[in-house]
């Protein structure tokens, strides 16, 4: 079942509105059919989340307020747009593992409230992960009820995805490119049953993917089945693997010890807190002769605010 045919928002009102966002896209142009000169950089595409250092009181920022540094140089800040409004729109997959414990049930009527509970410029899709793909539960629709209804319980068969990060990795090379943003809600133990030491190439792949394609990655630990599901080494290095994916392409990521957690509620919450504070930044990249991954750090002197986002962005060559 190819992802590519079947994921797109089936709302005519959220593409009205997303056709509203001229010359805003995320994606397009693509990255990659940019071409940089030495002396005026190629122009860079990055979600920004805004948040507040302390308290709830999030900051307005305002595009003469961000700096952004690459490397150690200071790169101009060409575009900062507000995505609510008229450039609200968000595709948001909700990716959650089969081989979790069925416990995760509990979790669910959480899971659905969320989704209910989502403004109508935001798509959402419904996936799981199994045997390093994604069974998907229902496509991208503005139909919240409809999501909300396709979620069910976990297979709880241990292995059922040997590692969550092929999954993910199938995910975004299937999803289209759009003018939305394209956002991810994980749900998994984060264990690789390929590779379950410090450093794991396939997570390493996994972030690369989401930072070249743009992809926000929030996750929530959930405990897997069977025996991995509770080794601690391996659960350990499964949150630690969950928190690297989300802190390098984002997003954030969020645990209770070492257990399911007894509410979702209080992290949607956060969530969607999130996804309302969020900007598009748009930044002249210095491009080298070579295109790859170069790093990146945004910086405010607004009091109390706090400019979160992937940690490196893609370049293409220059001339």
């Amino acid at each position: 079942m190819a992802l590519v045919t079947k994921i797109k928002i089936h709302s005519i009102a959220i593409q009205t509105v997303l056709a509203l966002v001229a010359g805003i896209s995320l994606n397009a142009p693509s990255l990659s059919a940019q071409v940089a000169t030495p002396s005026a950089g190629v122009p860079v595409h990055m979600v920004v989340t805004v948040e507040a250092r302390h308290g709830k009181d999030i900051p307005v920022i305002h595009r003469e307020d961000v700096n952004v540094h690459q490397g150690h140089d200071r790169a101009q800040v060409t575009n900062w747009v507000a995505l609510g409004g008229d450039h609200a729109g968000l595709e948001l997959f909700l990716l959650l593992d089969d081989g979790s414990d069925t416990s995760l049930g509990l979790q669910l009527e959480d899971i659905r409230k969320f989704i209910n509970a989502q403004p109508v410029t935001t798509a959402i899709a419904v996936g799981y992960m199994r045997n390093g793909t994604v069974d998907i539960a229902q496509n991208f629709t503005t139909d919240h009820a409809l999501a909300a209804k396709a979620l069910r319980l976990p297979l709880g068969s241990p292995g059922a995805s040997a590692s969550p990060y092929f999954s993910l990795v199938d995910l975004i090379k299937r999803w289209p490119e759009g003018p939305a943003r394209h956002e991810i809600l994980m749900v998994s133990d984060g264990i690789d049953r390929f590779d379950g030491g410090p450093s794991d190439p396939y997570v390493d792949s996994a972030i690369e993917h989401a930072q070249r394609a743009g992809i926000l990655i929030y996750t929530i630990y959930a405990t897997g089945a069977g025996h991995f599901g509770h080794s601690f080494w391996r659960f350990n290095w499964g949150q630690n693997n969950l928190s690297r994916l989300a802190d390098q392409t984002g997003g954030e990521a969020y645990f209770q010890g070492f257990q399911t957690p007894i509410a979702f509620a209080p992290y949607l919450e956060d969530l969607t807190n999130k996804l309302n504070h969020q900007y598009l930044l748009t930044f002249l990249a210095k491009a080298e002769k070579k295109a790859g991954f170069q790093r990146v750090k945004l910086e405010t002197e607004v009091p109390n605010a706090e400019l979160v986002a992937a940690d490196q962005v893609y370049v293409p060559a220059g001339r």
